[in-house]
């Protein structure tokens, strides 16, 4: 499979099969491709879908403060487009990292 084909298929998850999908690339891509970039990619994927999950949470709980709408918004625009750019960078062939979790891994 090819790697500019793998990372498009991890980012556009976020829309159609957000868990799934990167956990399946993550064992193709160790156990027939051996691609470090996919599997490193697919797991900032699912990092990202789990930090986001618990951050808009804590701000849909404080919502009831004035403090929850900023936040909220904030993030439900960085989990819709991060990973459009992802899909954009991948089709230019460019390596890139997932906001927050991007560096952890």
């Amino acid at each position: 499979m090819d790697n500019k084909l793998s990372k498009i298929i991890v980012h556009s998850s976020f829309y159609y099969a957000p868990f799934l999908v990167p956990v399946i690339m993550f064992f193709i891509a160790t156990l027939v491709t051996n691609d470090e970039e996919v599997r490193r990619l697919s797991v900032q994927a699912v990092l990202f879908q789990i930090v986001l999950a618990v951050l808009l949470s804590v701000s849909w709980a404080f919502t009831f403060l004035i403090i929850g709408f900023p936040f909220l918004i904030i993030f439900g625009l960085i989990y819709i487009c991060a990973p459009i750019i992802g899909i954009i960078r991948a089709l230019q062939g460019e390596a890139w990292n997932y906001p927050i979790v991007g560096r952890l891994v």
